[in-house]
């Protein structure tokens, strides 16, 4: 045989055997996945707070407890996570927010949340509702959608 093909052949196996191992792990943390999410669903409660400001910052400096912080893979340590800085009462607490959530929520306003641990899972506004952010439409959209407001058109979505 050609040695060409020979070679051809051996990484397509190869693709295949990565592909299929790809698939397994992916199947596995998904399920892994599933299970936090309807572990963290029973574990939530709905809290009243007022919150002070939301930034993305490092576990490190987000002043999250020792605990939270020991249990964290060395890995995601130096990722951002979107930090939320909230008066539950009393008390001045740090918390991490949802990524899905985090832009939504309104700074210097009182909110009602669902919290599972040190978790914000969704946000309701107490007075006035929380305001959704809308979405960014691209440069070639956005200049259409002006052009066709000053041709007296109705605007794209």
């Amino acid at each position: 045989m050609n040695p060409v093909l020979i070679v051809l052949l051996v990484i397509i196996a190869v693709l295949i055997i990565g592909l299929v191992v790809l698939t397994i792990l992916g199947k596995k943390a998904q399920k892994r996945q599933e299970e936090q999410q309807a572990q963290m669903e029973a574990m939530k409660q709905s809290i009243s707070m007022l919150v002070i400001d939301k930034k993305r910052m490092k576990i490190n400096e987000a002043g999250l407890p020792s605990a939270v912080l020991e249990n964290t893979p060395k890995l995601l340590r130096r990722s951002k996570l979107p930090i939320l800085k909230v008066k539950v009462g009393p008390q001045i607490m740090n918390l991490v927010c949802d990524e899905k959530i985090f832009d939504s929520v309104p700074v210097k306003k009182e909110v009602k949340a669902d919290v599972s641990g040190i978790y914000v899972i969704g946000v309701k506004g107490i007075r006035g509702g929380v305001a959704q952010k809308e979405e960014k439409k691209g440069f070639w959209k956005d200049l259409i959608s002006k052009a066709q407001e000053k041709a007296g058109a109705k605007p794209l979505k």
